[in-house]
């Protein structure tokens, strides 16, 4: 991941409401969720989301997958992942962290 890569994801999760949305995509794992679900859970109208859910795609956070007549959202755990390595790959000026009951990233996802 490069400097641009973070800095795009950032921007997308620095609004409100994308940020809700990734995190309840998060939150459905590898099983995802239609637009009609998100928007029932997040209680947003169809066209606010379909405008988040384009910029947070634009970054790479999420992915899009068609099933059938229905689109499925998931998060997109790697990207994730990569983002939250380049924000820590250098913690701690080289020591190991002292942060308690912090889990790992998402590997099974």
């Amino acid at each position: 991941m490069n400097d641009l890569d973070v800095v795009r994801a950032l921007s997308a999760l620095a609004q409100q409401t994308r940020l809700q949305i990734f995190r309840q995509l998060v939150v459905a794992g590898s099983q995802g969720m239609t637009p009609t679900r998100l928007a029932e859970a997040l209680s947003l109208q169809g066209t606010a989301l379909s405008f988040h859910l384009k910029e947070l795609m634009q970054a790479g956070l999420i992915t899009q997958e068609r099933d059938g007549r229905n689109l499925i959202y998931r998060a997109a755990f790697s990207t994730m992942n990569e983002l939250l390595a380049y924000l820590t790959v250098n913690c701690c000026d080289g020591q190991p962290c002292e942060l308690v009951e912090v889990s790992n990233a998402c590997t099974t996802c």
